[in-house]
């Protein structure tokens, strides 16, 4: 599995965090301000500082909701998740094919998230754009769902073409490096609570859930 889509929080804490950092109008800056060297010469929008109290409360509540999200914590094995920042796109604006750093000063970044926070009505283009092996994937979400990707992934935002597009975006340091462990991790996992759910504990399960546990153990940093 490549990304992964998933309701985070409903459209009504979706609103009220909008309404929050957009009343934070002396606090937005150039996105170029975070973007690297050659990020920046492709990146146009708007980004809440990341140092102001409403960006700080917005963030940690986000965070939050993604550590208590069993089906997230199974995709992701999240050792840390940083980097949050709100980001607003206008007429004309967009992000260029980049990808991001491997190293910030927050954390690595072996995971990439967008967290949509109005409705994808509410502006026209806006896609997020993930290269993949064979294509590229173009994603616009409602208000509340998330889409979490290896950073790894060549990505872009392509230009809004009418009102806002308005995003939380961030980065996860797994306690798995490569993709394709996790992969295979969270495979194994959800097959193993499938069987749970259907057919109850058995000796034989137990033997499961101590080989993925083992084996997170085994390749886990």
């Amino acid at each position: 599995m490549e990304y992964l889509k998933q309701n985070l929080i409903s459209k009504g804490s979706a609103e009220t965090i909008v309404n929050s950092i957009l009343s934070d109008k002396e606090s937005w800056v150039d996105g170029k301000k975070t973007a690297g060297s050659q990020a920046a010469k492709v990146k146009r929008n708007l980004q809440l500082s990341r140092d102001s109290y409403v960006s700080k409360l917005q963030a940690d509540q986000v965070a939050q909701e993604i550590s208590n999200n069993d089906l997230l914590k199974s995709f992701c094995l999240p050792k840390s998740i940083h980097g949050l920042m709100f980001t607003r796109t206008g007429i004309g604006d967009s992000y260029g094919m980049h990808v991001d750093n491997p190293y910030m000063s927050s954390g690595r970044s072996d995971l990439s998230f967008t967290l949509f926070l109005n409705e994808k009505d509410e502006y026209e283009g806006g896609n997020l754009c993930i290269q993949t092996m064979q294509d590229v994937k173009k994603i616009k979400l409602n208000a509340g769902q998330i889409v979490i990707y290896p950073s790894t992934s060549l990505h872009a935002v392509e230009p809004v073409t009418k009102g806002e597009r308005i995003v939380c975006i961030g980065w996860i340091q797994s306690h798995i490096k490569s993709s394709e462990d996790r992969n295979l991790l969270f495979n194994l996992n959800a097959g193993a609570r499938g069987i749970l759910a259907a057919q109850g504990r058995s000796d034989e399960l137990d033997l499961i859930f101590q080989a993925y546990s083992n084996l997170i153990r085994r390749l886990g940093d």
